[in-house]
């Protein structure tokens, strides 16, 4: 086993490993940003290196000075947890080539696997079923028309080197080609350096399942296992469960199809096989998450497995002891019971899922039998706008699925975070719909009315605004901000020019759609804001001309700076 090892990430998941690191008698190194500075996850480290700055680009994704970081701290490997270098192959030469050991896949099995194409190749040669789609990047809005017209609507376009639905966009018909196209490429690039997308035709209401994998050399894959994670927004899960609610007779021959999938790239360590199911139980092959998964915890609670234990072995070379048989039924790891996870994020349900980073005031964590927490935040600490929104993790598991089911809801309702937006009162929403509750839901529950319950109303008291969530009042966030249209957030003031359009939070400039002398109406797209890994539309709230535009794509702004003015 290794002695030190350096985690070249942040929050919950970089705590998470240090944990594991703990129990194993593996010293730990952590690398943080400016805003990083006092975050849990330094705490959870032996050492700490500081990455100057604050961008992603120039922190936690600069390789030079997080290899840096490994060397002059005397770490034998490095743990990319999930995001950032987790799926680059690029990265994980790099850290080699440094001499530092790669807790993950080699390269090759990476490459082979995340460029989408290339996996669809991969599995279709493999012998699993693909969904219908491209085997080549696509040049244009026409390519998009004509596979709409041979295969139907809607078609998926899809970031070739994507995942965690990032670079996803859907076109519903023919007419909305151009701008789902446009959309799906600019954040491609945003996210992943590369322009490809392919298309897929869109399984209008599918099950998003997912195999666990660990293979702990080439052509040894075993599956641990499958997890539903159907109920998402904006193609972000929100709620996963294990075992998947419907559909277990396929379930083993997905395990077989996602063994087939790992063994055919050569894959080794812990991975994932992602399937869409159909209505009548037909499955497809989506993608291979090559790294560990964020919904990895709820494997862990039925299987009685550390993940990032046996990620640590494999790597060092040693034995894992563990066999198919140890986790298939009557083995000393087959699954039982029932385990459920909600990412609990920064984001106002209220206002379409908009992120909403800031300072935390009371934090309180559940506990109790079957409870357990996986967070990278405390009561104090700031959730930067830079980041992703994911505040923790809260994870449940019951002997049976009801017994779940009714655990999480009782484990919400203890869940005390205010100073920001949570998703928490959405979660409960969820857990009580009907669909949730008979295991009927799928990837578009949630935008077919599963949170109409969700309903913005005001206190007697004047001001502080609550949601009324199966009834019962659930108080908001931050008193005084209300709910707004979702999406279209944008604020109005008085400046020089007339009205001002500004920025509603610290994010990133993607794209500006105006410029001075254009003519605008309420509504219009005035640019493209992205902050915590969504991409927000930011909207004029009048008629008028454009008068000035003060930023251009690229440039990182603050909450409430001027993007235009409209007189």
């Amino acid at each position: 086993m290794f002695s030190k090892v350096l985690i070249a990430n942040r929050g919950e998941i970089a705590v998470r490993v240090a944990r594991t690191c703990r129990e194993l008698g593996v010293a730990t190194v952590a690398v943080y940003s400016d805003v990083d500075a006092s975050a849990r996850h330094v705490a959870a480290c032996d050492e700490a290196v500081h990455l100057p700055g604050v961008t992603p680009t120039e922190t936690y994704l600069d390789l030079e000075v997080v290899i840096a970081a490994a060397r002059s701290t005397g770490a034998e490997a490095v743990h990319p947890g999930y995001g950032f270098f987790s799926e680059r192959a690029d990265a994980a030469e790099a850290f080699e080539e440094a001499g530092l050991v790669w807790i993950g896949p080699p390269p090759s099995a990476t490459r082979a696997v995340g460029d989408k194409v290339s996996a669809r190749r991969l599995a279709t040669n493999a012998g699993v079923p693909v969904v219908p789609g491209t085997l080549d990047p696509v040049e244009g809005a026409t390519e998009v028309q004509a596979f709409g017209g041979e295969h139907g609507w809607p078609v998926a376009i899809k970031a070739s080197g994507g995942g965690g639905g990032r670079g996803l966009r859907v076109a519903r018909n023919a007419d909305e080609a151009e701008t789902a196209l446009e959309s799906a490429v600019r954040e491609a690039e945003a996210y992943f350096g590369s322009s490809e997308v392919y298309l897929e035709r869109y399984l209008d209401r599918p099950k998003h399942v997912e195999v666990q994998v660990l293979s702990p050399a080439p052509g040894g894959a075993l599956w641990l296992g499958a997890r539903d994670c159907s109920m998402q927004r904006r193609h972000q899960k929100l709620i996963e469960e294990t075992p998947p609610p419907l559909h277990a007779h396929v379930v083993p021959a997905m395990g077989a199809a996602a063994v087939a999938v790992a063994n055919a790239c050569g894959y080794v360590n812990a991975g994932t096989v992602e399937f869409l199911v159909d209505e009548d139980g037909s499955f497809f092959f989506l993608e291979v998450n090559a790294r560990l998964q964020v919904e990895h915890t709820i494997t862990e609670e039925v299987t009685g497995l550390d993940l990032v234990a046996c990620q640590l072995r494999i790597a060092s070379g040693e034995d894992l002891g563990l066999g198919q048989s140890d986790v298939d039924p009557g083995g000393r790891h087959e699954p039982r019971g029932h385990a459920i996870e909600c990412r609990i994020n920064a984001e106002d349900p209220a206002r379409g899922f908009a992120p909403g980073p800031g300072r935390i005031g009371t934090y309180d964590e559940p506990a109790g039998p079957g409870v357990r927490v996986d967070s990278g935040f405390g009561a104090g600490d700031e959730v930067p706008g830079a980041y992703d929104s994911l505040v923790a993790k809260l994870i449940v598991h019951g002997s049976t699925r009801e017994n779940a089911r009714r655990r999480m809801l009782r484990a919400l309702r203890e869940f005390r975070i205010e100073g920001i937006p949570t998703t928490i009162t959405a979660h409960v929403a969820l857990l009580e719909d009907a669909a949730f509750a008979d295991g009927s839901y799928t990837t578009r529950t949630l935008e077919s009315g599963a949170l109409d319950a969700l309903t913005p109303i005001e206190t007697e008291s004047g001001g502080t605004p609550v949601l009324l969530v199966g009834g019962s009042a659930v108080r908001l966030w931050n008193p005084g901000m209300a709910a707004s249209a979702p999406h279209a957030t944008a604020g109005v003031g008085e400046g020089a020019g007339g009205a001002t359009v500004t920025s509603p939070m610290h994010g990133t400039i993607l794209q500006v759609d105006v410029k001075p002398g254009d003519r605008v109406e309420r509504g219009d797209q005035v640019a493209v804001l992205e902050a915590m890994k969504m991409e927000t539309r930011v909207a004029a709230l009048r008629d008028g001309e454009v008068v000035a535009v003060h930023v251009e794509a690229g440039q990182v702004v603050e909450s409430g700076q001027t993007i235009a003015e409209i007189g």
